[in-house]
């Protein structure tokens, strides 16, 4: 009984339980879209389109926990959201690996981001949590790892390879590099609201659980379809 009153009470008035009970549905929706979509693929295609519902699955198991943190303790849940990272993020750098594999992608380009996004995360999280007395430190190295991913997607060697395959896979690898660059941007601006350094004066200080919400279900789901869209294409051409 308890369990229900705090979801009446959270569907009813409380604005970040409500994004993280949509959020948890939206990419458990997803989840099943892509799952179910796999036979229509080939196995080149596959994989990428199985990896983009492993993303929105672990998300949604993710968002179920913290909703009911939540709704229990009427905090952030930090913790459980950079597991949900270290999980989903890595998947995400992965699936430029998957669709850059048509022009020659080695496996040196897929454990470069794998490892700029888990230093990215790790020093994230110490700086919002076990090192808060040195958030900017943390933050600034976190911010670094996150510009050379940027860097690499757009620049770098994952944008020449993308470039040669042309086609639909040029065209998927830009509207990725523009999830990364202006949807993933949401987390390094909602670490410094919530964390004290020398931007505190500038920004202020503040909850950004909604936006952080909003922006997890926009660029995992969108990921996915971005992807989705690709093997469909390519299977007509």
């Amino acid at each position: 009984m308890t369990n229900f009153s705090l979801i009446s009470k959270m569907m009813s008035d409380d604005y970040v339980g409500f994004t993280f009970f949509v959020g948890c549905m939206a990419m458990m929706a997803a989840s099943a879209f892509f799952f179910l979509s796999l036979n229509q693929f080939d196995k080149k295609w596959r994989t990428s389109v199985l990896v983009s519902g492993l993303i929105t699955f672990i998300a949604a198991v993710h968002y179920f926990y913290m909703k009911e943190y939540w709704a229990e303790v009427g905090e952030s849940p930090t913790f459980f959201r950079y597991v949900d990272w270290i999980l989903t993020v890595p998947l995400m750098c992965l699936e430029f690996y998957l669709i850059l594999k048509v022009a020659g992608a080695k496996t040196n380009l897929l454990w470069k981001m794998v490892v700029l996004s888990v230093i990215m995360l790790v020093t994230g999280y110490l700086g919002e949590t076990v090192y808060a007395d040195q958030a900017a430190l943390w933050g600034g190295i976190s911010g670094l790892a996150y510009f050379v991913i940027v860097y690499e997607i757009w620049l770098g060697s994952a944008a020449k390879l993308a470039k040669n395959a042309g086609g639909n896979v040029l065209a998927a690898h830009k509207i990725l590099c523009w999830f990364v660059l202006v949807g993933w941007a949401i987390y390094p601006l909602g670490y410094m609201l919530g964390t004290d350094g020398w931007y505190t004066s500038i920004l202020g200080k503040g909850s950004v659980d909604i936006a952080y919400n909003i922006a997890d279900a926009i660029n995992k789901i969108g990921f996915g379809l971005v992807i989705y869209n690709l093997a469909v294409q390519s299977q007509k051409d």
